[in-house]
Formats: C-alpha cells, structure tokens, sequence
C-alpha cells in the first residue's frame, strides 16, 4: 500500500508539471460550469479529480490507508442469499439459537453457581490466611474463566511456555476485545491493566477482579496516569504477585492491524513478554466495537456464534538493550509482533 502510494504521488508531481505545461487546454475537459479561472485562482479539487485518474488513484490509497480502519468491524462475505444455501442458513440459525444458545446459558449458569459458592466462603472466611486465600482466588477465578470460554464453545490453541509467577516481569498482548482477558487468564490468572466500567463488568472489576491484584484507571481522572504508573512499578516488584498483563495497544483493534505500542509498558524496567492472540473469523468475530456495541451484546453474539476459535502465542522475553529508549523498545516488539 505503501508503495502504491508513493507511485501515485510521483504521478501526482508529474501530473502538476503537465498542468503547468498544458494549462491553456485544461478547460477543455472540466465538467460544464467550470473554470480554471475560479475565485481565487486555483482548481477545486473536485474536478482535478474529474480529469484525472492518477489524482483519483492517490485519493483512493491515501483515503484506505486511514488509520480508522483498524477499529471497524470487516463485515463477512456474504454467501447465504442462494437457493442453495439460504435452506441450510435457516437451519443454522434455528440450531445457534434454539439449542447452542440455551445450552450455553445453562453452562455459563452452572458456572457462577459453582464459582459464587466458592468464592464467597474463601474470601470471607481465609482473611487471616493470605497466601492460601490468593491462591484459591485464583484457582477460582481460572475456573470461571473456563466457563466462559465453553460457553463460546471456545476452541484456544496455546503456543509456547506457560506464563509463570516471577518478579521484574511483565506481559503485553494485543487487544481484540475484554474476551482476551478471559481467553488468557483460564490458562493463568493474571494481574491485569484495564479501564474501569460501568454497570455489572464494574462490579465484578471491584469485587472478584480485585482478588488477582488488576489495576484499573480511569481516563477522565486527570492524576490516575501518576497512580497507575505508581501501582504499576510496585506490582511487578513483588515475587508472589500474579504475573501483571497489559494491552499496550490501548484500545481494541480489528485483529487485521496492530496499531503502534503505548510505551507504559516498557519503561518499567523489567523482562517484557510478548504473547499475540489471533482469532478465526470463519465462526465469529470476536472484536468488540465499543462505541457501537455493550459488552452484553457483545457476549450474546459469541454465544449466539458457532464457536470462538483463536491462537495465543507466548514469545521469547525481550529485555531493553543497551542505549535503547523505552519508545524503540515497544517499536520493537511492535515488530515482532507484525510477523504474527
């Protein structure tokens, strides 16, 4: 694309200098109503475009290659309005709906009662008891999270050592959706970075969240930057915390793109470890547009999909070279992870 771009613009320079050349016969070919010479002496771009498909080439590339589009949903290919296949459409419909979905309800209902009755007893009655607690918390909570994930009829394949519990670490992953918490911390509970919401995603951030040590911000706080950044270098200084994750990224992105590393995470000045996390679109898109969509809707839709299919690959620890800055050091994992 870029490339494409480049060639268009050499056009475009190419093409002013035959402008200048061949100015007098430009009117010639501009819609009827037009002139060169215009108000304040200059061409509309509107009808340099008219007249040439070079200019329109450079607009088109310059337009796709926003940087907005990692955030859209790609709609899918439609392939159901056939005779053929529209039959067996319906018919996929009626069994997402009328019996995945209700047997999903059922397993993610099994899975709180399980959870709830758990997790109230230890938390309330191993105060005194820490270290035990924070180990059946997090036991506890890695259940839940399998819960979910069978309630997508998720299929994860793992690639790579497990995550494991040692200080002056720290994992960035990249971000599709709040599933990839879920998707992660069934394999290990992790002490996640997040923004703090509203309603019932609040509720289980302040309560069951809060029992593997995740950080939440608030963007609208103008200090919470100074906290965070505070919590963050005590967390990973402490040898029996949970391994602290982070989403560099910021926001949710497409799962086509990755959009440049913030660099908050790489100036901590421990072991950084990559994990990249790709997601089969063929049975459900797992990106979560939350400008458009609740997170309840957003979980509807999974459980109303065939299947959440992904990939997560736990990469080499990377550490800060020798007169590396901490913005080369995220530009370099960036990398890494493009070849993903």
């Amino acid at each position: 694309m870029k490339t494409l771009a480049m060639d268009a613009a050499g056009k475009l320079i190419s093409s002013s200098y035959e402008l200048d050349l061949y100015r007098p016969n430009i009117e010639d070919y501009l819609p009827s109503g037009s002139s060169i010479n215009e108000p304040h002496g200059e061409l509309r771009l509107r009808d340099l475009l008219d007249i040439s498909p070079t200019l329109t080439e450079a607009a088109g590339a310059i337009v796709d290659d926003s940087f907005t589009r990692c955030f859209k949903s790609i709609p899918p290919e439609f392939w159901n309005w056939n005779i053929y296949l529209f039959p067996l459409w319906c018919f996929g419909v009626l069994v997402r709906y009328l019996i995945l979905f209700p047997a999903r309800v059922l397993i993610l209902t099994i899975g709180w009662i399980i959870f709830l009755s758990s997790f109230i007893p230890v938390h309330l009655l191993l105060k005194g008891h820490d270290t035990l607690r924070r180990k059946l918390e997090r036991l506890l909570v890695e259940l839940i999270c399998c819960f979910f994930v069978a309630s997508w009829t998720g299929v994860v394949n793992y690639h790579g050592p497990r995550p494991s519990i040692r200080p002056k670490q720290v994992y960035v992953a990249n971000h599709t959706s709040m599933i990839d918490f879920i998707v992660l911390q069934q394999m290990t509970a992790f002490a996640v970075i997040m923004q703090k919401h509203p309603g019932w995603v609040g509720l289980l951030q302040s309560t069951i969240l809060e029992s593997v040590g995740c950080i939440w911000f608030n963007r609208t706080e103008a200090k919470d930057r100074e906290i965070v950044a505070r919590k963050l270098r005590d967390r990973v200084q402490g040898a029996d915390n949970n391994p602290l994750l982070i989403f560099p990224e910021g926001t949710c992105v497409n799962n086509h793109y990755t959009v440049m590393f913030k660099k908050g995470a790489f100036e901590l000045g421990c072991m950084v470890c990559p994990i990249a996390i790709k997601y089969n679109k063929i049975f459900a898109d797992a990106f979560w547009n939350s400008r458009k969509q609740s997170f309840t809707m957003h979980l509807l839709q999974l459980m109303t999909s065939w299947a959440v299919v992904c990939d997560v690959w736990y990469l080499e620890p990377q550490t800060l070279k020798p007169g590396e800055t901490a913005i080369e050091f995220a530009e370099r994992l960036y990398a890494s992870a493009l070849i993903i």
